[in-house]
C-alpha cells in the first residue's frame, strides 16, 4: 500500500512542508523510520529524533516550529496524535479487508447466516442459528456458540470464545482468547457446608464499537444481560462478572475486576488492578487510580479516587504523606515518652 505525502495530507486536512510528491508505504516509530515510512511527533520529549530521523514524512502539530534544520517532510495538522491514530485505523482497515473467504477446515452450523466479504479462519467454529454480519473477520480457532448475533465489521481474533445467545454489536474487536458469556460465579451455600451451582440463564450484550482485550472474561447474567455499552474499551486480563454493566466510552485497564450486578457509568477511567465490589454503582466520569478498591457506591460524578477503600485523591495523598512520616513520628514519640519518664523520675528524687 503506497500513498503520496500529498494524499495523506489531504486525508488529514494538513499542510505539507517539504516534498509532497514522495510516497510512503509503511508506518514506523520516529527513531526507527526509513525513507519509505510515515511517523509522527506529538510528545516533545522525542523532538531530537526529528532532526535525525530517516522517515519520509513526519506528522506534527500545526503550531510546532523546529529548532534545527529538518531533512524530512512535515505534515502539519491540528492534533498530531489524533491524526496519526486515524492513519493507523485506516491502515488496519486496509490490512483487514485483505482477509476474505473461508479457510478449511472450518465449521458452520445449520441455520446460521454469514454476511458478504467476511473471513473465517481455519478451525473456526460457528454454531446453529447464528447471524453474522458483513465484513466480519473470524480468525483461526475462534468458537461461536448457538444463536449468536454479530454485527458488521466486527473482528473475532484467534482463540476467542463466544458462548451461545451472546449479542455482539457492529465494529467490535474481541482479542485473542477472550471469553464472552461464560457462567457467572453463582453458588448457593447449603446447610452441610457445600455449594450448589445456580444456573446462569442470561447472556452478554456488547453494543457497537466495544473492544475486549486478550484473555478478558465477560460472564453471562444469571437472568437478563451483562451489558458492555457502546464505545467501552476493556484491556487484557479483566473480569466482568454476571449482570454487571459498563457504561458508554468507559475504559478499564488490565487486571481489574467488576463484581456481579455492579454498574459503572459513562466516560469512566479505571486503572489497573482496580476492584469493584458487587451490587454497587459508580457515577459517570469517575476516575479510579490503579489498585483502588471500591466497597461502596460512588454517587457524585467526576470524582478522582485512590486507595483501598477508595477515597478522594487529594485526601489520599495527604494521608499518604503522613503515612510515610510514621516511622519518624514513632521515634519522636518514643523519645518524648523517655524524656517525660526521666523527668518524672528526677522530680521524685528531688522530693
Amino acid at each position: 500500500m503506497k500513498f503520496s505525502i500529498e494524499q495523506i495530507a489531504q486525508m488529514l486536512g494538513g499542510e505539507v512542508i517539504g516534498d509532497k510528491t514522495k510516497s510512503v508505504s509503511k508506518i514506523s516509530k520516529i527513531e526507527e523510520a526509513g525513507g519509505d515510512a510515515l511517523s509522527f511527533l506529538a510528545n516533545l520529549k522525542y523532538e531530537n529524533y526529528l532532526y535525525t530521523t530517516g522517515a519520509g514524512a513526519v506528522i506534527v502539530n500545526r503550531d510546532f516550529e523546529p529548532k534545527k534544520e529538518v531533512k524530512t517532510t512535515l505534515i502539519k495538522v491540528d492534533d498530531a496524535y489524533s491524526a496519526f491514530t486515524s492513519i493507523l485505523e485506516q491502515y488496519q482497515s486496509y490490512m483487514m479487508a485483505a482477509r476474505v473467504g473461508v479457510e478449511e477446515p472450518s465449521y458452520i452450523g445449520e441455520g446460521s447466516e454469514v454476511g458478504e466479504e467476511g473471513y473465517r479462519g481455519a478451525f473456526s467454529y460457528i454454531g446453529k442459528n447464528c447471524k453474522i454480519g458483513k465484513f466480519v473477520k473470524i480468525f483461526p480457532h475462534a468458537a461461536i456458540g448457538d444463536n449468536v448475533e454479530i454485527g458488521d465489521y466486527t473482528i473475532i481474533d484467534a482463540g476467542a470464545k463466544i458462548y451461545s445467545n451472546s449479542v455482539i454489536g457492529k465494529e467490535c474487536v474481541i482479542h485473542a482468547n477472550a471469553v464472552i458469556g461464560s457462567d457467572g460465579f453463582g453458588f448457593a451455600p447449603q446447610k452441610d457446608g457445600s455449594y450448589k451451582a445456580i444456573p446462569q440463564l442470561g447472556n452478554v450484550v456488547l453494543e457497537d464499537q466495544v473492544s475486549i482485550g486478550a484473555n478478558t472474561v465477560v460472564d453471562c447474567a444469571t437472568m437478563g444481560s451483562t451489558i458492555i455499552r457502546k464505545g467501552a474499551k476493556l484491556d487484557n486480563l479483566i473480569q466482568i462478572a454476571h449482570n454487571a454493566e459498563i457504561g458508554e466510552d468507559t475504559v478499564i485497564a488490565a487486571q481489574s475486576g467488576v463484581s456481579g450486578s455492579s454498574k459503572i457509568g459513562k466516560n469512566c477511567m479505571i486503572g489497573g488492578q482496580v476492584g469493584v465490589a458487587g451490587h454497587l454503582a459508580v457515577a459517570d466520569r469517575t476516575i479510579l487510580a490503579a489498585k483502588t478498591g471500591i466497597g461502596k457506591s460512588v454517587s457524585s460524578p467526576g470524582q478522582v479516587l485512590m486507595g483501598a477503600p477508595g477515597f478522594d485523591q487529594k485526601s489520599f495523598l495527604k494521608s499518604f504523606a503522613h503515612f510515610r512520616r510514621l516511622p519518624d513520628m514513632e521515634q519522636r514519640l518514643s523519645d518524648l515518652e523517655k524524656n517525660i519518664q526521666n523527668s518524672t523520675t528526677e522530680n521524685k528524687g528531688d522530693e
